[in-house]
Parts: C-alpha cells; structure tokens; sequence
C-alpha cells in the first residue's frame, strides 16, 4: 500500500509534476492471445479495476477466477467504502463485487493485500479494521484479527511494545503469507515491523523487528520460500533522492522460526531505485519481484541463489504503459503472472489494471493451511 504520508509527499508531488505536461496513448488489450504463440514477457490487459476506488493492490487466484483488492491508498476520506472484485481469469470479465462492511468511510480506509485459506476463505488488509474474513460464495464477512496497533517509537517501559524507528509513524499493514501451521505474517511498512497472528486469529503479535527496516518505505511485499524455511520480504525504499526518486530497496530473507534474531536477517537481493514490492516465487524456483518505481517499473527476476536474471520493463517511449507502478503478483493459469497496475502516482483511472505478462512458468503453490 502507498500512503500520502509525510514520508513520501515530497517524492510524490514530484513526480505528478513530471506526469503534468505527457500525452499518453492507452490501448488495452482484453482478448488474450494463445500462449503457445505469446513470446517471454508479452503483456496484456486483463481486466480495468473500477474508479472508485481504483488503486488495486491484493491480488489472489482461486479457481477460474481472479481476486483484487483496492483502494491501496489513504487519500480515501469521504470516498465509497473498499472493495474486493472478481473476475473471469481468462476473458477479465467482472464476475462479482464485494463491498467491505464496517468501515468509517469518513476517514481514510483501505484494502491491501490478500489471501486465500485451505476452504478458500479470503483474508483482506483492512486499514481499519484488521483482517477481514471474506467467504467468497456467501459474501458473508467477518474480524479475524484487529488492526495493527500503533506502537511508539523504543525505547519505552519494559513490557511495553515499541518500534524501533527513528521518528513515531501510523502503523501501514501491507502484505500477508500463511505458514503451515495457520500463523499468519504481516508486514508494517512504518513501523520496521513483521507481525505474526497466530491460528484462528485475534491480536496481531511483533514476530520480528529491526532498525535496518526503519527506511521511507519499509517491509512490503511478503511470501514464504518454496521449501518452508524462510520468509522473503521486500523493503520498498531506503531513501528519498532530490528529485523525489526513490533510493535503494533490498530483499531480505529471515528463517521461518519462532524468533528470529537480528543476526538472522540476510539480504537477498539489492536494488537502486526500482522500489521493490510485492514478490512471488515461481515453480521454477525463480522470484518475481514487482518494481513500482514511476518512470522504472515493471518486474524483476531473480534466480534461486539471488541474482537478477531478467528485467521486464516498459517499452522506449512509453513511461507508464503497461507498467505503471505495479503493486502486487499471483500466479494465473499456463504460465502467466497476474500484476495489479497500481498507478498511485499517475493516478490515470485507465492504467489501474490487471495485467497478464507470460513469463513460462507456474506458481510455486501458496501456503493454504485449514484455519478454525
């Protein structure tokens, strides 16, 4: 999720300025071609997110269908509540609309990220109101854990929870993954935080936390590593450029144990720039990381010991078509990666997109334990 906070507005309204003077030529393509004649990295459109509320994040595959969470944003007060879409994952047909239940859509609200469950229960990152359970056949909704507490900056009493940031920032759920045992890990970009809720649900506990993650835009994208081990998460920015470009941007992996330790926290893989996002690992065993830097987006490749193998990137000539600040992938169906175009600086309704890029592989299966 990108906010309008403090952290980013000076980047931001950088790059709307730049977006000022573009003339932008917009072609979506909803008829996806044959696989077998579609060439490594072909994009397509695969479906519009509707605006409101646009700005989609989550993104999950269930079936014949295709989930999509949004708005990732904060500059939602006043605007109709969050909602979750389904569509046809062959034609992007927009199959069904969830709208969220319970918010104070006076003040900022937001979906992020979300996933599925072994009986194919949806969790949603609500801004507000924690996770939310979603049965996607009834439509029926409910709590399964409360929000991220804000938590002020360490040193405080003992007993105390605190962050280990420099300066006392909200709280920013972002991204989740199950593990086996049905604890569920929460990434909090402010608060250099990995929260963990354990099975069945209820109060979000720090699983782990540390200064290196206290940057302009901390832990972001999450997902577990194909053999269970470890956790993989992305850490969007480490600094703001003059320009308002975003600097750095690594990722890290942490062992999947009950507490990790400082000494446990390893870099993956090293950016400059490109602000890595959501992630998501193929069968091949290849990571998929998702760029969302304007101007420098698209998705990264990296092999199972680290290195960038491939980069898929917009074409000469045109900036923010078909990558405009994605946000998060899933897996599709015979080898397609499924990316939500987020577009939270362009902020052009027509590019709040799902894309299809063919990438010739398959999904390194998700984690989906049973939950009570």
């Amino acid at each position: 999720m990108k906010s309008r906070s403090s952290r980013t507005a000076v980047a931001l309204a950088v790059l709307i300025a730049m977006i000022g003077s573009m003339c932008l030529a917009y072609s979506p393509t909803k008829a996806l071609a044959n696989n077998n004649d579609r060439p490594f990295g072909d994009v397509q459109v695969l479906a519009t997110v509707p605006t409101p509320p646009g700005f989609p994040e989550g993104i999950a595959v269930k079936g014949n269908k295709v989930y999509v969470a949004g708005p990732a944003s904060f500059d939602t007060a006043g605007t109709p509540p969050s909602k979750v879409f389904a569509y046809d994952i062959k034609t992007g047909a927009l199959e069904r609309t969830y709208t969220i239940i319970g918010e104070q859509t006076q003040f900022p609200h937001a979906n992020s990220c979300i996933a599925f469950d072994g009986d194919g229960r949806l969790y949603i990152v609500n801004l507000q109101l924690g996770i939310v359970r979603l049965n996607v056949g009834s439509g029926q909704q409910e709590i399964y854990a409360g929000p991220v507490p804000d938590i002020a900056p360490c040193p405080q009493p003992q007993g105390t929870p605190c962050s280990p940031t420099a300066a006392n920032a909200p709280p920013l759920p972002n991204d989740i993954a199950f593990d086996k045992h049905g604890n569920l890990y929460l990434t909090d970009s402010f608060q250099a935080t990995i929260w963990r809720i354990p099975p069945g649900g209820g109060q979000p506990q720090v699983w782990f936390q540390d200064s290196r993650l206290d940057t302009p835009f901390g832990p972001n994208g999450l997902r577990l590593s194909p053999d269970r081990t470890k956790i993989f998460f992305a850490v969007t920015a480490e600094g703001i450029g003059p320009f308002g470009e975003f600097l750095g941007g690594k990722i890290y992996t942490l062992p999947l144990v009950n507490a990790p330790t400082a000494a446990s926290l390893q870099v993956f893989h090293q950016y400059n720039g490109e602000a890595p996002d959501g992630i998501a690992f193929g069968k091949s065993g290849k990571l998929y990381v998702v760029e969302a830097a304007p101007f420098n987006s698209g998705i990264s490749i990296l092999s199972p010991n680290g290195t960038e193998i491939a980069r898929l990137t917009n074409p000469p000539g045109s900036p923010i078509f078909p990558y405009d600040s994605p946000a998060n992938a899933a897996f599709g169906k015979h080898g397609s990666l499924l990316v939500t175009n987020h577009a939270f600086a362009t902020m052009i309704p027509q590019n709040f997109t799902v894309l299809d890029v063919f990438v010739d592989d398959k999904e390194s299966p998700l984690v989906k334990p049973n939950i009570p």
